[in-house]
């Protein structure tokens, strides 16, 4: 699939391909409540988030958490979205824009801090693997920043020109990744960050998923 040097889309997941707001925020509160710390809406929740998400509880406690607070925190929230991302399924038009992208012999691939493990069998599972070079989830400790881990995917892919690479997220960390290897970013406003958030980063910011891949397909010419 693809073709050396030819574009290629570095897609994220949660919030992007996989719509899953709803057991995020959840998940969110459920990890808040432990703390006996008020729920909080997706709008706030999209004004307010940021990585690394300890600085993100910050913005919402008005200090950081404890490390042992932060540990209960972090598995609340991972046990809660387990439970309950079964509810939660792909973004609309996804299977369709993956298999035109493809069909003009470009390449994609996954890169999510959503844990490795986790993260395989449920791409697997809505039977899209076979669009992707690679899927790649978070190795190591949650909560951190996407650069490094952009780092070793794209040199996993030998045939990927990083000049070309244009990586399709929904955070600003996203962008930050995408810059820190040399690649292009456009920023989707259907997950984590609101418009007003991500126009911040100044990469491109669109409303669809459809117009982030005719984005990719202008920068990555």
């Amino acid at each position: 699939m693809g073709t050396h040097n030819a574009a290629h889309i570095v897609w994220d997941w949660n919030g992007t391909l996989f719509h899953d707001n709803d057991a995020i925020i959840g998940a969110t509160n459920a990890a808040f409540a432990e703390l006996g710390l008020e729920p909080i809406t997706l709008e706030q929740y999209r004004a307010l988030y940021c990585v690394p998400v300890p600085k993100f509880y910050e913005r919402l406690m008005g200090r950081l958490p404890t490390d042992a607070e932060w540990q209960v925190m972090d598995d609340t929230f991972h046990r809660y979205y387990t439970q309950h991302r079964i509810r939660c399924g792909l973004t609309e038009g996804v299977t369709d824009l993956l298999t035109h992208w493809g069909a003009a012999g470009r390449s994609q691939s996954i890169l999510s801090m959503y844990g490795h493990e986790e993260l395989v069998p449920l791409v697997r599972g809505f039977g899209i693997e076979a669009h992707f070079l690679r899927v790649d989830g978070r190795t190591g400790p949650s909560g951190g920043s996407k650069a490094e881990h952009m780092v070793r995917h794209l040199r996993s892919l030998p045939r990927v020109d990083a000049g070309r690479t244009v990586v399709i997220g929904d955070a600003a960390d996203d962008a930050v990744a995408a810059l820190h290897v040399g690649a292009r970013a456009v920023l989707y406003t259907g997950g984590s960050h609101s418009r007003a958030s991500l126009e911040t980063v100044g990469v491109p910011v669109v409303d669809t998923l459809a117009e982030a891949v005719a984005e990719a397909e202008r920068l990555g010419a």
